[in-house]
């Protein structure tokens, strides 16, 4: 004779008898994870009732509420429409030692599009790719991501909800989209199934959970987890010990680039009297296209790289003349601050993607990963190289969002840097902008040289092109970013 359902459900003494255990190993996990600086992204996610509020609930019973933040996403609010759909998942990520919890996590937003059409089930397909690069950043960076999808057969579902619904107490729970959705069970399960085949991968698996038994699937879960946690944390000790900084010599990825960059003229001119002359035209011109884009809400986004002393700071200035001071921020890239390492470094830089019709102008920006970081020693040499690509899909989703994207090296001689660098120390109220570690960069001119050239060979795209601005002659580039930001921006528009 068979057992019944009952029969084969985790008893309650059993169930207790665990969870001594089970909840004291989950608070060791967090002081583990504390003092390892690894940030910890778990996603519950599953069926239609099959209990995930529960999980996300028991969850915040057994940690420590010290050490984790809950998440649930709904329909996007007015503030994230008017940004790249990523952003409101990048803004809510843990810190290094920190661990969120998702409810139903990213991969609810794309199943509750319900896709049918073909054109509907490309779109979907588009969706899970972006976040399968998204979980494959953070994992490559260093985080635990942990999956978990709570399956429940189409007969539990019912049982379930029929449950929930005799009960005064909980048939809220039960909306007349829970039953549409189990009449429409097999069709979802089907959808639920590619999204996790099309998000599954080494860094961020999935793990399917029975969750017909509440008691046992709670264990599973925290089981889980606790494996995952315990091999994450042996796989980083390995990688610690086989991790070597060995000083590289520093050669070029792409020549072209830097050809590019050595051939660029810089003896261009252009005396006070021209710039003022030709100025006042282009900064009009610049205001009309910056307006429109305001009016077609397309937001705008200036990137200034260049040598120390190239001039981005008087660049930048000279630009807003033509913005409405209430339209736009600047930005200034500095070293990261202690809460910004504690993130993934593209982190710092979703922060201040604009609002829909607004303007963000970056002096200097998310290319420190391939210049200085690279240079330095402060990002691994697998680190930077997987950097190019990362930056460039940044880049495509603020594009595919309607964005309007900008950048511009400003390049100088080594003996015009030299000659500002003399100049910045004589001058009392410029000698803020020199220190020791211009100095120390300048010693490092060649180098730099083949990382900007790789930068502009790697990361120079049909959605988001370089400019090279010859800036030895300080009017002459003010006036060349105004033409070129100009043209761009009218041509984005189709003006």
């Amino acid at each position: 004779m068979s057992k019944s359902a009952d029969d084969r459900r985790l008893s309650r003494k059993a169930y207790e008898a665990r969870l001594p255990d089970v909840r004291a190993a989950l608070v060791r996990m967090q002081s583990e994870l504390k003092s390892s600086r690894v940030p910890l992204i778990l996603v519950i996610a599953g069926a239609e009732a099959s209990g995930k509020g529960d999980v996300v609930n028991i969850l915040n019973g057994w940690l420590d509420p010290r050490g984790f933040e809950t998440f649930a996403f709904h329909e996007p609010t007015d503030e994230e429409r008017e940004r790249p759909p990523m952003w409101r998942y990048w803004r809510t990520l843990p810190p290094a030692g920190r661990m969120a919890i998702y409810a139903g996590g990213w991969h609810a937003d794309a199943l509750r599009e319900d896709p049918r059409s073909a054109r509907e089930l490309a779109q979907f397909d588009a969706m899970l790719r972006r976040f399968a690069w998204f979980e494959g950043q953070l994992a490559a960076a260093g985080a635990l991501i942990v999956k978990v999808w709570l399956n429940l057969s189409k007969s539990a579902q019912k049982a379930r909800l029929l449950e929930l619904e005799s009960d005064p107490r909980t048939a809220w729970q039960v909306s007349p989209d829970d039953w549409k959705s189990h009449r429409d069970y097999d069709r979802q399960a089907r959808l639920a199934e590619r999204m996790r085949n099309a998000t599954h991968q080494s860094g961020a698996p999935w793990y399917v959970v029975e969750a017909e038994d509440p008691r046992a699937r709670n264990l599973a879960v925290a089981d889980i987890l606790l494996a995952r946690f315990r091999i994450h944390m042996r796989a980083r000790s390995r990688l610690a010990a086989a991790r070597g900084r060995r000083a590289r010599r520093i050669v070029p990825l792409r020549p072209a680039g830097l050809r590019r960059l050595l051939s660029l003229p810089l003896d261009s001119k252009l005396s006070q009297a021209a710039y003022e002359k030709k100025r006042d035209k282009w900064l009009g011109r610049l205001n009309r296209a910056v307006r429109e884009a305001g009016q077609e809400r397309r937001s705008v986004v200036w990137v200034f790289e260049g040598w120390d002393a190239a001039g981005k700071g008087g660049a930048v200035r000279r630009l807003t003349y033509a913005i409405d001071a209430r339209d736009f921020r600047v930005i200034q890239i500095a070293k990261p601050t202690d809460e910004e390492k504690a993130h993934h470094y593209l982190w710092r830089f979703w922060r201040h993607v604009p609002r829909a019709g607004l303007v963000t102008i970056y002096d200097r920006s998310w290319y420190g990963r391939v210049l200085v970081e690279r240079l330095e020693g402060f990002a691994t040499e697998a680190e930077w190289r997987r950097a190019y690509r990362e930056l460039n899909e940044f880049e495509l989703e603020l594009v595919e969002h309607g964005m309007i994207v900008l950048k511009f090296w400003m390049h100088i001689s080594k003996d015009e840097q030299l000659r500002r660098f003399r100049d910045r120390e004589a001058t009392l109220y410029k000698r803020h902008k020199i220190n020791a570690e211009d100095w120390r960069n300048r010693r490092k001119w060649q180098s730099y040289e083949i990382a900007i050239g790789d930068m502009l060979s790697l990361t120079s795209s049909r959605h988001a092109p370089w400019h090279l601005v010859a800036a030895n002659n300080k009017r002459h580039a003010r006036l060349e970013i105004l033409k070129i930001s100009c043209r761009q921006v009218e041509a984005a528009l189709g003006m």
